[in-house]
């Protein structure tokens, strides 16, 4: 019987098969290098032996050294200087921001707030609130929002505190009110931008509404804001006040004088200011003991950083030098920066 088309196609598959085959096995059998041992190949190449892996993970280790201590600490730091600040409501979050960044914390506050004994404002503007008209509650600091519904709650039901607050505009100066408001399940009718002084503050009504002829509340901090006062008065606005805390030195001055010495003796490099008041605080401190031109000498060898547009105002008043504003008015990116540019700025004043 005749082989069939089937037959032939099998018996050439076969034939491939054997010439493939073949060429395989004399690859396999070809004589090596001198210099290369007998090795497996893998589908990708050849494969190392255990010992070949073993010789390139020890040149691998051998050319690649540890990182010198130096080289490990990353741009932002302060490689052991001395930092103080003035600080006292986030005084051991500044501390770890500072041992964080690489510096030698300082930090002895130079205020401490104190609740009014006489709450009658606070309160009188509850009456206003809920039984007159308030068009406007300008909010300035996130502690004092809430020192301020705490106690309207202890007068006043809280549904008829939301349902006046909710026919008012509120004005919150920056994220920290935002976030009292949202504790309270409230939110802003507007949000100053960055950096939150009371001429961005200005600027943000001026471009929502007139307020001549509204009834503008305006929730205090430590002191009255007085040029804010006054340019919502000039535009029409009627004002009052609710101071909720006012600000005091520490009862204990000692730590804060052992501080200022540090700083005349020379043994600061860097001084964080994050609060317009510490700088009054200290220069009333500075002024009882006679140091305050040793004070400033001292300062002129140092870094001065400011928070803040506010502040750096202030450092201006008392002819305080200022070497730095963070790109953002926070407390965190304050250190982050100083740490960065510390070095920097220290030498240009050498």
């Amino acid at each position: 019987m005749p082989p069939t088309e089937e037959d032939r196609y099998l018996v050439c598959l076969v034939c491939l098969v054997c010439l493939v085959m073949q060429d395989r096995l004399d690859e396999l059998n070809k004589p090596n290098r001198p210099d290369e041992p007998n090795q497996p190949i893998h589908q990708y190449g050849t494969m190392p032996t255990p010992r070949q892996t073993k010789s390139v993970r020890r040149r691998t280790a051998i050319s690649t050294p540890m990182a010198s201590p130096d080289r490990q600490i990353t741009k932002s730091h302060f490689h052991g200087l001395t930092v103080a600040a003035f600080e006292s409501r986030m005084a051991v979050e500044i501390t770890r921001l500072i041992e964080r960044h690489g510096g030698n914390p300082l930090v002895t506050p130079a205020l401490r707030e104190i609740p009014l004994d006489d709450n009658s404002v606070a309160l009188q503007f509850g009456v206003q609130l809920t039984t007159e008209r308030v068009d406007m509650l300008i909010l300035l600091t996130g502690v004092g929002t809430t020192t301020l519904f705490d106690l309207l709650k202890t007068r006043y039901p809280w549904p008829s505190i939301v349902a006046a607050l909710k026919q008012t505009a509120l004005v919150a100066r920056g994220p920290k009110p935002v976030a009292a408001l949202k504790a309270f399940g409230l939110q802003a009718t507007l949000t100053v931008p960055e950096p939150n002084t009371w001429i961005d503050l200005i600027s943000t009504l001026d471009e929502y509404r007139p307020v001549k002829g509204l009834r503008v509340a305006v929730q205090e901090y430590g002191a009255s804001n007085h040029d804010l006062l006054e340019a919502l008065k000039q535009r029409g606005a009627e004002v009052f006040q609710v101071p909720i805390y006012r600000w005091a030195l520490p009862e204990n001055l000692g730590p804060l004088r052992q501080s200022l010495d540090e700083v005349i003796a020379g043994k600061v490099s860097v001084l964080l200011v994050t609060n317009a008041a510490q700088v009054d605080h200290v220069m009333q401190v500075l002024g009882k003991d006679g140091n305050v031109e040793p004070f400033r000498a001292a300062l002129k060898k140092m870094v001065v950083a400011s928070i803040g547009p506010t502040a750096s105002e202030r450092l201006r008043q008392h002819d305080w030098p200022i070497d730095l504003e963070p790109s953002h008015p926070k407390m965190g990116v304050l250190v982050k920066e100083a740490s960065e540019q510390a070095h920097t700025l220290l030498n240009a004043k050498q």
